[in-house]
């Protein structure tokens, strides 16, 4: 049962709304967000998700998010992956005043280094793991979202190709496992995750060429192919750990 008064005549709620971002990379083997320092109060000087409120009542949300990414990271939003994750809108999420926020999860392969604008002070990568041992240290309900992210991340991983967009142009299948075992923090068996990959319909296209930039003999060179949904997951399952290892 609503808790208005419908004795009283009713208006149309002033909410504000606002963009976060929930950027993820793989830098120096370890699954890392984008987080930014807070230059003003609220939370001044706690660590949160780059983002923003609307520059115009007029600025369409994808829009907003895509002008927050450029600007807080100097990405292209034309050529990485990113899409809506989801919408937070708890009454006393923002002490300044009822704010809704829309977020955007995306995955970048190679940053650059990130420079902070607008309320921000400092921006950097920081491993996901160490960030989620504290949750709670992020700005408003940030430690939420990223937890929230961090499980969208893990999981397209599982039905979709998405694990491409951490990769290079061109990369081998032990580049792309190495992407699984960083996302997900555990080892998978070598021949069991090439077997898979290699079988998925249009997952990865052999480009002909070879390497031998980690070392050993040339391995096969591929780019992404044409597929989106994997129509047979891999699953992080314990069938898939290399023997001995653990989650």
């Amino acid at each position: 049962m609503s808790s208005v008064d419908r004795d009283e005549p009713w208006t149309i709620p002033l909410v504000a709304v606002t963009v976060d971002l929930a950027v993820f990379t793989i830098l120096e083997d370890r699954f890392s967000v984008l987080l930014v320092e807070r230059g003003i109060q609220p939370d001044l000087g706690s660590l949160a998700l780059p983002g923003g409120f609307l520059a115009t009542a007029d600025e369409d949300l994808a829009t907003a998010a895509a002008r927050e990414l450029a600007e807080e990271t100097g990405l292209d939003p034309n050529r990485i992956h990113w899409e809506q994750l989801a919408t937070y809108g708890r009454p006393d999420r923002d002490p300044r005043r009822r704010v809704v926020t829309v977020c955007y999860l995306a995955l970048v392969p190679s940053p650059p280094s990130p420079s902070p604008g607008g309320d921000a002070r400092q921006a950097g990568w920081h491993p996901v793991d160490e960030i989620l041992a504290d949750p709670g240290a992020l700005a408003f309900d940030h430690g939420e979202i990223l937890a929230d992210a961090v499980e969208r991340a893990r999981g397209k991983l599982e039905y979709t190709t998405v694990a491409t967009s951490f990769c290079g142009p061109d990369f081998t299948v032990s580049e792309l496992r190495h992407v699984y075992e960083t996302v997900w923090n555990r080892r998978l068996d070598p021949r069991n995750f090439q077997r898979k990959v290699l079988t998925v319909p249009d997952f990865l296209t052999p480009t002909g060429g070879s390497t031998t930039r980690n070392g050993g003999r040339p391995a096969a060179l591929y780019r992404p192919g044409p597929a989106q949904l994997i129509q047979l997951p891999i699953l992080r399952t314990r069938a898939d750990l290399k023997p001995g290892a653990g989650d």
